[in-house]
This record gives C-alpha cells, sequence and structure tokens, in this order.
C-alpha cells in the first residue's frame, strides 16, 4: 500500500470546483419534504413562536404559496390539520369537509403536481392530546385502528398523494393497506412512521399543532431512544404489513438508526428533521453561536449522507432558495 508523501490527500480538496466533482453526497430540492400546519379561517398565517420561518395558514393561504413552493423546486407537502372542534376521538380526522381534506382539494385544484402527503394520527384532533381513542386513561390500540382505517379513506376520497400513519399503533399498516384496498385505493401509497421515537425534540411542533397531550406522554407506543434494533423490527413488520416507504423520526440523533434501516432493507427511507432540531439550530445561529446556514446544510446533508431518500424538514423553502441561486456553502 502506498503512503505519504505518494498519497496527499488534500490534493482534491484544495480548488473549489474539484472538492465539488468529487462530493460524495449531493443535496437538493428534489430531496425535501415540506411541512404545513393547516387551520380553519381565512387569511390566516399566524407564526409559531417557538418555530421562527414556521406559521399555521389557512386553506386559502396554503393555496396561495404552493405555486412559490413548486416554482422553488420542492416536490411534496406534508399536512398536519388543526380542526375547529376537538372531541375525545378525534372525529374531525375523517370528516369528509376536515380541515386536511379541505386543504388538500384545493391543492390539487391549483397545483396537482406539487404531492400532498398526509399526516394520520389523532393527536391534533383529540381534546385530550393523545394519538386516539382512550380506554380508562390508555390508548386503545385496536379501537384506534377502526378510526385509523376511515381517517385515510376520507383522506384518499380528498385527493390525497400518500398516506402516511405516524401514530406508531400496532397493526396500523395492516388495516390502512386492507381499508384502503377494499374502498378503491389499491394504488396509494403508506410512508409509514415506521420508526418514530418517544423524543425530547417534539416540542415546538406541539405549539404549531396544537397537539400537546393534556396528561401524561406517549411513550407507551413512540420509541425508547435506547433502541435500534427494535427499530429494525418494527420497520420489518410496517414492510411485510404492505408500507411502501418507511420513515425514522426524529433525524439527526438517530442517524445510525437511517443507516441501518436503509441498508437492511433497502427501501425508499424518509427521515423527519423534526422541530427541536430546526429551533435549536435557529436560536444557535440568532445569538450568533453558529454559522446557521452552514450548520443547516450541513445537518441537512448529514441525514442524506446516512440514507435518507427524502427529508421533511422546515428548512425545506430555505434550503431549496439557496442550493437554486449559489449551492451549498462548503
Amino acid at each position: 500500500m502506498t503512503t505519504y508523501p505518494t498519497v496527499r490527500m488534500r490534493r482534491v480538496r484544495r480548488l473549489p470546483p474539484l472538492r465539488r466533482m468529487v462530493r460524495e453526497t449531493t443535496l437538493s430540492a428534489a430531496d425535501f419534504i415540506y411541512p404545513v400546519f393547516i387551520c380553519p379561517g381565512t387569511g390566516v398565517d399566524k407564526p409559531v413562536g417557538s418555530m421562527p420561518g414556521v406559521a399555521q395558514w389557512s386553506v386559502d393561504r396554503l393555496v396561495e404559496e404552493a405555486p412559490r413552493i413548486v416554482d422553488e423546486g420542492i416536490p411534496a407537502l406534508i399536512l398536519f390539520g388543526i380542526p375547529e372542534q376537538k372531541d375525545a376521538v378525534g372525529s374531525a380526522a375523517w370528516r369528509d369537509d376536515g380541515i386536511v381534506q379541505q386543504a388538500v382539494a384545493a391543492l390539487k385544484k391549483r397545483t396537482p403536481e406539487l404531492l400532498s402527503i398526509v399526516d394520520l394520527c389523532f393527536c391534533e384532533y383529540t381534546d385530550h392530546g393523545h394519538c386516539g381513542v382512550l380506554k380508562d386513561g390508555v390508548l386503545d390500540n385496536d379501537q384506534t385502528l377502526v378510526n385509523l382505517v376511515k381517517q385515510a379513506t376520507s383522506l384518499a376520497r380528498a385527493g390525497a398523494d400518500v398516506i402516511a400513519p405516524s401514530g406508531m399503533i400496532d397493526g396500523m399498516i395492516a388495516r390502512i393497506r386492507a381499508g384502503l384496498d377494499s374502498a378503491g385505493f389499491t394504488e396509494m401509497p403508506i410512508l409509514s412512521y415506521a420508526a418514530k421515537y418517544a423524543s425530547g425534540f417534539y416540542g415546538p411542533f406541539r405549539d404549531a399543532a396544537e397537539s400537546a397531550p393534556q396528561f401524561g406522554d406517549r411513550r407507551s407506543h413512540q420509541m425508547d431512544p435506547a433502541n435500534a434494533l427494535e427499530a429494525l423490527r418494527e420497520v420489518a413488520i410496517d414492510l411485510e404489513e404492505g408500507a411502501d416507504m418507511v420513515m425514522v423520526k426524529p433525524a439527526m440523533p438517530y442517524l445510525d438508526v437511517i443507516r441501518q434501516v436503509k441498508d437492511r432493507f433497502g427501501y425508499p427511507t424518509a427521515a423527519y428533521q423534526v422541530s427541536g432540531e430546526y429551533s435549536m439550530i435557529l436560536a444557535a445561529g440568532k445569538n450568533g453561536w453558529i454559522d446557521e446556514e452552514r450548520v443547516m446544510f450541513e445537518s441537512l446533508i448529514a441525514i442524506k449522507r446516512a440514507g435518507a431518500d427524502m427529508i421533511l424538514t422546515y428548512f425545506a423553502r430555505r434550503a431549496a432558495t439557496i442550493l437554486k441561486s449559489k449551492g451549498m456553502p462548503f
């Protein structure tokens, strides 16, 4: 094996054009899925205090922004709904005139080329903030499955392009797949939140989606942050049940899990750069502790390098605009 001085690794790092030519991992707007929060009303553009640059939009504001998002090169949105009324079972989630159903139908008319991915869960819709039906204060897994099928088929009827179940409810993919197929939606793809951890990084999202639990927590169904092999079992089960794509959430603290999922299964893999990851970078940048733009891109390229094919990120629009104008800052 040749050694120094014959091998000089710095030779291909010295010139910026050469660095770009030999770059192993690339990033583009086509990698991004942009999360949006839809609320009742008209003309609503309500900033989320804990997530600078993110807002709750009414359907009309979403439709107004959609063509700009398309022009930025972003191929897909994932939609979260904040209903006008909540109840114990989250019944607004499967109403054909529900808030996300309205948003999907409006997007299909205005920007049909923009993929509408719909989050499937009940925490935004229940008055207690948990992810489904409660029985004696505990999540009732099997009754929640019944309601998930109702929600999935309602959103499919509205024109959703991808169904994304996020509750980590046992058996959810099998039941949703069967329900969609029996309703005639055999071509509807499912992106499963297959490895969703009980993470402390979700705090700002709960402000945006108004979905904080009124008591207790979600550790009975979301994963223990200490476990990686369990994530592989979860992914295997969801794929066996009919998932077409899988997701790891959050992203940065679980890069090792993203890599293992991609290597083990080879299926299209998404990663969610969640609200806490986003807000921490912005907070440190605002204080001058980091180069905010550079760290934003370093975090995104790390997720892509770990094996993610798609990145759900609140940075999507900003990163896409910068990539289009001047590329990555390194």
